[in-house]
């Protein structure tokens, strides 16, 4: 086992990555508890439902409330567990997770409403047909290690809401923030039953996704997130994968430089550049390009490098030295291949052996490592394009296609450029915010992974649609048995009638059809 992760099998160590002090020490799940909570899971399931959607959203409410009550207590608990500043951890962590609260309570009545079907072809007017959505049953969710309270929390509640059961298989890297979560959904209502939590390595969540879940939500890396699809393939188990980002990050000769290189340093260096939006690839317009450079080196220089616990702090440390290794070894590729840091490139060893500093490079190449596999580390490489086109060219040479940001002061310039980025969210100014905005679907294309997330969307995913159609009409059907004599030219007639090219064909199939509702059946 690697000296430089968290696990100490059979428990886990969570420590924290600014100072190497343990947080805690929780036990690991076994493959057979796994199971057992899903089945524990599921036979409560049922109840949970039939409580009515009213109950569990004020559930989800008193949540929201305890959330905002301890929030300086969770805040500092994400920030010693993953390192983040506070401010990031209340703001893009404390804040989403309420918000995404309130939205999901507004909204699972309305999901869960019947909606009417209506019918166009004459044959099927004496039916009424609805679309009945409802639970799952039991989700299971595995969440990561970088946003460890609000990617399961935003994934948890819209399950819970609607009326699934949960058993959430965090990072093992970050299990106290999932524990968290877990005592404040109990406090708030949840039984322990609808909600519970797994503990381990990549054992236990390929066990949540052998048991008998009815449906797995992953976030993580794309190597695992392919394992996580052949297992639910084997099973025909529904899934969500919100996967692995190379975020382009394009700035126009039309853009607010100043506004633009604040922009790229905040989306390529918060949460030291670990997050699935981070700005990973920038293309910048080259009249403006060293301008821009060097406003981007400038702030970089600017930001504080240090403990997420000190208030100065605006960057703070990788998750762990494997992470840290990984942006290493794309920094000395680039450099092999041609690239200039023009800032940063170092691990800050007098602060930690987590702490890499904020680093702009230039000179870069497309075949460089940093070009073409997610970072997630503290690195803004830039390259300068010519055209529109070039840029979106480039800025979709990419497998993944999880989101991207356009930068100018023409808004009819960034949405046509928008439309033509593949990617699952484009920012028009701005990057990384979309996450936050709890009406957004968050999820990509291509590599990025598969359904979404946040949002009506993300709730959908929760829940499976039923279609009932009632005949109002109790009669034998005109296409039942009975096939014989005109029925041929009779059922012809009725799809002329119907679909008929010109009016004298389609009065020439009515008449043909006009005994069809008569004609002897079986």
């Amino acid at each position: 086992m690697a000296t430089d992760t968290k696990i100490a099998a059979p428990v886990l160590i969570s420590t924290n990555p600014a100072t190497g002090e343990t947080v805690g020490t929780y036990s690991c799940t076994s493959v057979d508890e796994v199971h057992e909570a899903v089945d524990i899971a599921r036979r409560a399931q049922p109840a949970w439902a039939a409580l009515g959607v009213q109950k569990r959203v004020a559930i989800i409410r008193r949540f929201r409330k305890l959330l905002n009550q301890q929030a300086g207590e969770v805040a500092e608990l994400i920030t010693r567990e993953a390192g983040k500043p506070i401010p990031e951890a209340m703001g893009a962590e404390i804040l989403v997770v309420q918000d995404a609260a309130e939205f999901v309570a507004r909204h699972a009545a309305e999901i869960l409403q019947p909606q009417p079907v209506p019918h166009s072809n004459p044959a099927m007017k004496t039916k009424r047909g609805t679309l009945h959505h409802e639970p799952h049953g039991v989700i299971g969710i595995i969440s990561p290690w970088n946003y460890p309270f609000s990617i399961p929390s935003t994934e948890t509640l819209a399950a819970l809401v609607l009326g699934n059961a949960v058993v959430l298989k965090p990072s093992e890297l970050t299990p106290a923030c999932a524990l968290k979560l877990q005592s404040l959904l109990h406090e708030a209502g949840v039984p322990k039953e609808i909600m519970q939590v797994v503990l381990g390595e990549g054992p236990v969540g390929a066990a949540l996704i052998d048991s008998k879940i009815d449906k797995i939500i992953f976030t993580g890396s794309v190597a695992t997130g392919r394992r996580v699809s052949v297992a639910a393939a084997q099973k025909l188990l529904p899934c969500v994968l919100e996967l692995g980002g190379k975020d382009p990050f394009i700035v126009f000769d039309d853009a607010d430089l100043d506004v633009a290189s604040s922009g790229a340093v905040w989306g390529a260096f918060m949460n030291a550049g670990q997050t699935c939006l981070s700005v990973e690839r920038c293309y910048v317009q080259r009249s403006v390009f060293e301008k821009f450079v060097n406003m981007c080196v400038k702030k970089a220089q600017a930001l504080k490098v240090g403990d997420g616990f000190d208030r100065d702090t605006d960057v703070g440390p990788m998750i762990d030295t494997r992470q840290l290794r990984i942006v290493e070894s794309q920094v000395a590729d680039a450099l092999d291949k041609g690239a200039k840091v023009l800032t940063g490139g170092e691990r800050l060893t007098q602060l930690g052996p987590n702490f890499y500093a904020p680093t702009v490079l230039t000179n870069v190449t497309p075949d460089m490592k940093l070009m073409r596999e997610e970072t997630f580390g503290p690195l803004l490489p830039v390259i300068p394009f010519d055209t529109d086109e070039q840029a979106i060219s480039m800025a979709n040479e990419s497998e993944f296609g999880l989101a991207a940001s356009v930068w100018t002061n023409s808004r009819s310039r960034g949405e046509a450029v928008a439309g033509k980025i593949e990617a699952g969210t484009v920012m028009v100014n701005d990057a990384i915010s979309g996450f936050g905005i709890c009406e957004a679907p968050h999820g990509g294309f291509k590599a990025s992974g598969i359904g979404r997330t946040h949002g009506l969307l993300g709730m959908q995913e929760m829940v499976r649609v039923r279609y009932v159609d009632v005949d109002r009409v109790v009669m034998k059907k005109p296409w039942w048995y009975g096939y014989k004599g005109m029925y041929r030219e009779q059922i012809h007639g009725f799809a002329d009638m119907m679909f008929g090219h010109s009016p004298a064909k389609r009065i020439k199939g009515a008449l043909n059809s006009t005994k069809i509702l008569t004609r002897p059946k079986l």
